[in-house]
């Protein structure tokens, strides 16, 4: 449907879904979630892009965010959908979004997913994660962090709290972490690899896993993955063409 006068899409027209990953650098690590939702709105219409609205009082973007990071971590698996009421080139998208971000957000790829697949949120299942904490050096040092790491892994269970200014959330931390491992180290560093789950049952945060081992505190969470739920083939070929083809 379009406008009779200008012969552009009305604004609430979904002709098409891109899903665009990004990084967040450290200049971009203190965004929050709002504002970094108001950021890719601007910068998408910067580019020349049609972002689709809802209908209604109150119109607002049709773009959604995969998951929140939380503040002060640094990503290169970031994220998100937006809806457009006019088609365009995923490959423009990158091109032409990329000058109207901030310093610290930086668009890696787009590609067109089918308008009428399960919400972007709905859809992550796991978080991969690579986390830096200082340690004592030396040799022996690793060795205790493996033996931590052994051993949180051998756990069947493990009650947690966490505590968040003036509330305290309870939950059992084992059933979140589905792969952790020594990494690397590098001078007084050791890194840490980590999978955590990030869906409807929980969310796992590397800061947690990394009190869990006796660590302290991390000195960088960096976010390298998002793991989305596995489909049909016919639901495969949708994400990958965008709309069914005949």
């Amino acid at each position: 449907m379009t406008d009779v006068q200008s012969g552009a899409p009305e604004r609430s027209e979904k002709a098409q879904r891109l899903r665009l990953r990004f990084a967040r650098g450290p200049e971009a690590a203190e965004i929050g979630h709002l504002d970094l939702s108001r950021i890719w709105t601007e910068a998408f219409q910067a580019a020349g892009a049609a972002v689709s609205y809802s209908q209604g009082n109150r119109p607002h973007p049709r773009l959604t965010l995969a998951a929140g990071l939380p503040m002060g971590m640094t990503s290169e698996a970031e994220l998100l959908d937006v809806v457009l009421a006019r088609r365009m080139d995923p490959d423009d998208m990158v091109t032409n979004v990329q000058p109207h971000l901030p310093p610290g957000l930086e668009a890696l790829e787009c590609r067109e997913v089918g308008i009428g697949l399960p919400s972007l949120p709905s859809a992550i299942r796991w978080a991969e994660y690579g986390v830096d904490v200082s340690i004592a050096e030396g040799a022996p040092a690793v060795l205790a962090t493996e033996d931590a790491v052994s051993s949180f892994l051998r756990l069947d269970s493990l009650p947690w709290e966490d505590h968040r200014g003036e509330k305290t959330r309870r939950y059992d931390l084992r059933p979140l972490v589905q792969e952790l491992r020594v990494e690397e180290q590098c001078g007084d560093t050791v890194r840490l690899s980590m999978r955590l789950r990030c869906d409807a049952t929980g969310v796992g945060r590397p800061d947690q896993v990394v009190k869990a081992l006796g660590m302290g505190e991390a000195a960088r969470i960096h976010r390298r993955r998002l793991v989305l739920a596995g489909g049909s083939p016919a639901r495969v070929a949708w994400r990958t063409r965008g709309r069914f083809q005949v």
